[in-house]
């Protein structure tokens, strides 16, 4: 074991949430946290790697230092200005890979959370927005990376001097509904599809509409039936999903069923699962049965449809588990 005072015992074991990123019109700014959560524990050895998963990715993520748990754990200490002997990461993975819920970005900001827990000063040395920054840097936008460490609904922007966020709470009663398919799909394939330039009118719509959607997700003591209303309109988009749509067809065709019913619906992050959100009090969302409308399409993947509470919190950390 390295004798630098700094590095702690250990071991530390972090929680990162599940995010859904853009909600619609917010593209690459805006975020939300889900209560599906990632368990990630990390500690010290003599010498070496050791990784080993359990759960979404086992079999098929790398178990070396490609994997992204390690090469962020390496930026952030490295950050940090320590050099560990050896590692041992264990990760039991429930967030579903490739579906656009945010699984890299949980691998990133678990890897520097860890790696900030393991350092006796490392709080003081890489702080909330020290670890903000270093999580856009691995990740390249900062749309999910915000709401996994800090939770709750997140608007990001980069700055000169790294990437700033304001969070915000949902309001009582808000939550997500989830329709995630079998088939995974490539963020960059999705991301490929997007046109270098867009019309002034769609990017003055979409002003509009992210201006809505944060009032329509936090404000309180809204009527149910009007909050639906201010949600349903808040997340109308034209730079992104339409572009999209011919890679993930039945995603497509999954968010028209629901917003001809009146849900507010959208591709979570960049697909292909889908997001829809539910209000307490509000005409119910009968997920099941949009699921099973889903999976009779001739081709189209099978969905499975979750409903999750909105996370309060980030990335979690048990400290009682660092000495």
């Amino acid at each position: 074991m390295s004798p630098d005072p700094r590095l702690r015992q250990g071991p530390v074991t972090v929680r990162p949430p599940a995010t859904s990123a853009n909600l619609g019109p917010g593209f690459d700014a805006f975020g939300l946290a889900l209560e599906l959560r990632d368990e990630v524990t990390v500690e010290f050895t003599d010498a070496g790697l050791e990784v080993a998963i359990e759960g979404e990715g086992a079999g098929s993520l790398p178990v070396d230092e490609h994997h992204l748990i390690v090469r962020s754990l390496r930026a952030a200490f490295g950050r940090l200005g320590v050099r560990p002997p050896g590692l041992r990461v264990r990760c039991v993975n429930r967030i579903p890979h490739g579906r656009g819920l945010g699984s890299s970005s949980a691998a990133i900001c678990a890897g520097i959370m860890a790696a900030r827990a393991l350092v006796a000063d490392g709080e003081l040395q890489l702080d909330a927005y020290g670890a903000l920054d270093l999580a856009n840097e691995i990740e390249g936008h900062p749309d999910n990376v915000a709401p996994c460490l800090v939770g709750g609904f997140t608007i990001a922007w980069r700055q000169q001097d790294g990437v700033d966020v304001l969070r915000l709470d949902p309001a009582e009663g808000v939550s997500a509904v989830l329709f995630v398919p079998s088939q995974p799909l490539s963020t960059h394939v999705a991301r490929g599809l997007l046109p270098k330039d867009v019309p002034h009118v769609d990017a003055s719509f979409n002003a509009g509409r992210c201006g809505l959607l944060g009032p329509a997700l936090s404000a309180p003591d809204l009527d149910p039936a009007r909050r639906r209303e201010l949600l349903f309109a808040g997340t109308e988009d034209r730079l992104h999903q339409g572009y999209r749509a011919p890679a993930m067809p039945a995603t497509a065709a999954l968010v028209a069923r629901l917003r001809a019913d009146g849900h507010p619906a959208v591709v979570s992050g960049a697909g292909p699962s889908v997001l829809a959100f539910g209000v307490a009090g509000a005409s119910p969302l009968r997920a099941a049965e949009y699921a099973r409308s889903g999976n009779h399409q001739a081709h189209g993947p099978a969905w499975r449809a979750s409903v999750f509470p909105i996370a309060a919190g980030g990335v979690a950390v048990d400290e009682d588990r660092v000495a």
